[in-house]
């Protein structure tokens, strides 16, 4: 049986929620200082990994705030983003931060809270839940602390004003994130599962999604989130929207987080995962003639090491940007020109000619040329929504069901294939 794991709230591995206190309450017109307010972080999974681009204070308690009194400038936000773990004196860490958030908008929702929404886009700094540590390879979910900071008074609609006494940190909310549960498979290999909405006992296609090296645990620092899988890319998401939940007719979606890199050994990792698609089958109405694996980098290479070890398990293969080239000291190949040839499975390989991470020629390509009936998509550049990345990041184009050959879409031609 699976371990269900409690839904974390904000911070941490280490500890509470953090409390950001606002400027010093003032009374109200008859005398009562006005309550505590809990505050909620807003997220979203943009393609370039997980920002916070608002922050909703829980004001539906109070009465009716006059919303003419709210301005981005009501409220200061400010934002501190730190490693959870120890950084090594010399070490990098990208994306730590401590500082203001722009506020462009400030409102109440139909239920009466405050929204201060932020200042986010692709790139920028100072709103991602995520941090990468250079010598670890690792993403790692930051320890968040914001503060907000009110300004001005708020007017009520019974013309009393206000300062709220006290703005106490809750936790990080990001309803795609949110919608996939937690478990923990019998070799302790930890996974989140989205369920697909659905009525009957109609059995359901599975789609298993490989993250890439960075997302994997760092057990040496006791750091094993089961978060970072969702958070850094919009991978296993893309599966669990509404359009690709129509394209499969409702699919379950699981994503297995490494306990170091796949690529340190395929061999061990496989049957882990296996284990964790036969848990997800034996509990859930999966058809198993319908079970699809995609993967990114890391997670690349492991789709194809599973379509070798396992030859019938899966539908399809979409291998995106994968190693198979020797890694490291060793000469030898991670997946053979052998193994390659063997593939059976169908499979869609796709990558970015200008990554200069992973060799799109000596892998991709080389692939494609060897697994049998094999189709590739190879794009020049890594864009989307005018924003250029990096080329290794062509999973990008997976998550958004952009390959297409011959009028046929990514996700489509997954969904039409069987065992």
């Amino acid at each position: 049986m699976s371990t269900p794991i409690p839904r974390r709230t904000l911070l941490t591995a280490a500890g509470a929620a953090a409390v950001g206190i606002s400027a010093p309450s003032i009374a109200q017109a008859g005398g009562r200082p006005s309550a505590t307010v809990r505050f909620t972080l807003n997220a979203e999974t943009l393609d370039g990994g997980e920002q916070v681009t608002a922050v909703t204070l829980n004001t539906k308690g109070l009465e009716q705030i006059v919303p003419a009194s709210l301005t981005p400038d009501t409220f200061t936000v400010h934002a501190k983003a730190t490693s959870p773990i120890p950084i090594a004196p010399g070490d990098q860490i990208f994306s730590e931060y401590d500082l203001d958030r722009v506020v462009t908008t400030a409102r109440l929702d139909r239920r009466g809270n405050i929204v201060l929404e932020l200042d986010y886009a692709e790139g920028q700094l100072g709103g991602g839940t995520l941090g990468y540590i250079v010598s670890k390879g690792r993403n790692v979910q930051l320890r968040l602390v914001y503060t907000i900071t009110q300004n001005a008074p708020l007017r009520l609609r019974n013309g009393k004003q206000f300062m709220i006494k006290k703005l106490a940190q809750g936790e990080l909310s990001n309803p795609e994130v949110d919608r996939f549960g937690y478990a923990t498979s019998r070799s302790k290999l930890k996974y989140r599962l989205f369920s697909p909405t659905h009525r009957g006992h109609d059995k359901r296609p599975l789609i298993v999604w490989l993250h890439g090296g960075g997302e994997g645990a760092s057990l040496p620092d006791n750091y094993y989130d089961n978060e970072t899988t969702l958070r850094a890319n919009r991978g296993a998401l893309g599966f669990a929207t509404h359009e690709a939940q129509r394209i499969f007719g409702g699919a379950y979606v699981v994503a297995p987080q490494s306990t170091s890199y796949w690529i340190e050994d395929g061999d061990r990792f496989a049957p882990q995962i296996k284990e964790i698609i036969d848990e997800v089958a034996r509990r859930y109405p999966i058809d198993r003639d319908r079970i699809h694996v995609v993967g990114c980098s890391n997670g690349g290479y492991m789709t194809m090491k599973m379509e070798v070890v396992y030859p019938r398990l899966f539908a399809s293969a979409v291998p995106i940007c994968g190693v198979v080239e020797p890694f490291g000291p060793s000469n030898t190949p991670l997946i053979s020109d052998a193994q390659l040839k063997r593939i059976g499975t169908p499979t869609w390989l796709v990558a970015s000619a200008d990554d200069d991470t992973v060799d799109p020629v000596a892998n991709t390509e080389h692939a494609h040329d060897l697994i049998p009936h094999s189709l590739m998509t190879l794009y020049d550049h890594v864009i989307w929504d005018d924003y250029q990345f990096p080329g290794h990041w062509s999973w990008i184009y997976v998550a958004r069901n952009d390959p297409k050959i011959n009028g046929t879409h990514i996700w489509q031609w997954m969904a039409r294939h069987r065992n």
